[in-house]
C-alpha cells in the first residue's frame, strides 16, 4: 500500500511539473511560431477510419504514443470517439475509459504536449486533470455548453474546428456558395465566442476542418486559399492525413495515401499552416522542415 501511494504521489508530482513545462513551451511557440508543429494522431477508438482497432488496450496506446514522441511529434492528440464520416457518438463514460488512462500513462513518462480530441466537457476536464494542455474540439465549442467555460477556467489551449453538420451525416450532402469565405466567417465568429467566454486569444488555434462536411472541391479550395485565414490572427492547424479526398484524387485506400498526405501538407504549410496533424510523424516532421524552409525563403 505504501509503495502504491508513493508511486501515485510521484506520478501526481510529475504531472504537475510536466504540465507547467509544456504550457510554457506552447505559450512561447504561440508568440513566436518559429517552426511548424507536428501533431501525432493517437486514436484509441475501434472505428477510426485509418487506425481504428490498432490500440485497443491502454498499454498498447501508451506505447504507441511514446513511439510518436520518438519519431519527433510536438503534440500527441488522443481521441476516444471516431469523427470519421458516418461515425456514431459514444457515451462520455466510454470515451473517458478510452482516453484518460492513455493521457495519464504518457504524461507519467514524458513531457510531450498532450491534446484531447473531444467535444464533451466532462471528458476534457478529466483529460486536463490527467495532463492534457490542449482541447481539440471539432464542434468549435458548440456541442457542449460547458466546454468554453472549462477551457477558460483551466487556461488551456483550444482548437476550434469548422464542421458542417455532424460526423454521422456530414458527408451526405455538404453545400457551400463560397467555402473559403463561409468557413473563415464561421471561425471568426467562434473566436469571438471563445474570447467572450474568457479564453485568451493567445490560447486559440483554428482548423478549417478538411473532410468535415466538405466536397473534394471545397477541400482543395481551402488548401489553395489557406492564407486568407491568416488575418484571424491565430495559428492554423490542418488535419488532412490519409483522408478520403486524397483517396478520390489517387483512387487509393487510406493505407496507400502517405505520398498524397505529404504533398498536401507541403502545400498547406507553404500557404500558412502552423500545425499539421498526421498519422505518420517521421514523414510529417520532414515535410514540415522542408516546406517551412521554402516558405521562409519566399518571404
Amino acid at each position: 500500500m505504501f509503495m502504491t501511494a508513493s508511486r501515485d504521489s510521484r506520478e501526481g508530482f510529475l504531472r504537475m511539473v510536466y504540465f507547467g513545462l509544456t504550457m510554457e513551451r506552447m505559450e512561447r511557440w504561440m508568440s513566436e511560431r518559429g517552426r511548424v508543429l507536428v501533431m501525432g494522431v493517437l486514436n484509441s477508438s475501434p472505428d477510426s477510419f485509418y487506425d481504428g482497432g490498432r490500440r485497443l488496450t491502454t498499454a498498447a496506446a501508451i506505447d504507441s504514443g511514446l513511439q510518436l514522441v520518438e519519431e519527433g511529434a510536438d503534440i500527441i492528440d488522443v481521441g476516444g470517439e471516431s469523427t470519421r464520416p458516418g461515425a456514431r457518438p459514444v457515451s462520455a463514460a466510454e470515451e473517458l475509459e478510452r482516453v484518460v488512462p492513455v493521457i495519464a500513462g504518457i504524461r507519467a513518462k514524458d513531457d510531450i504536449l498532450l491534446s484531447v480530441d473531444t467535444t464533451k466537457a466532462a471528458v476534457a476536464a478529466e483529460a486536463i486533470a490527467a495532463g492534457a494542455q490542449i482541447v481539440n474540439d471539432v464542434s468549435a465549442l458548440r456541442s457542449d455548453p460547458e466546454m468554453a467555460h472549462l477551457v477558460a477556467e483551466h487556461g488551456v489551449f483550444v482548437v476550434l474546428m469548422h464542421m458542417q453538420g455532424v460526423p454521422e451525416t456530414m458527408q451526405d450532402n455538404p453545400s457551400y456558395t463560397d467555402p473559403v469565405e463561409e468557413i473563415r466567417a464561421f471561425l471568426a465568429e467562434r473566436i469571438g465566442v471563445a474570447i467572450a467566454a474568457g479564453i485568451s486569444t493567445e490560447k486559440i488555434i483554428i482548423d478549417p476542418g478538411i473532410g468535415f462536411g466538405k466536397r473534394l472541391a471545397d477541400n482543395l479550395a481551402i488548401l489553395q486559399n489557406l492564407a486568407q485565414f491568416n488575418d484571424l490572427g491565430v495559428p492554423i492547424l490542418i488535419g488532412l492525413s490519409r483522408k478520403s479526398f486524397l483517396g478520390k484524387i489517387l483512387d487509393l485506400p487510406a493505407a496507400e495515401r502517405l505520398e498524397g498526405t505529404i504533398a498536401a501538407n507541403a502545400v498547406a504549410i507553404l500557404n500558412g499552416a502552423d500545425i499539421i496533424r498526421v498519422h505518420d510523424v517521421s514523414e510529417g516532421r520532414r515535410t514540415a522542415a522542408v516546406a517551412r524552409a521554402l516558405r521562409n525563403a519566399a518571404t
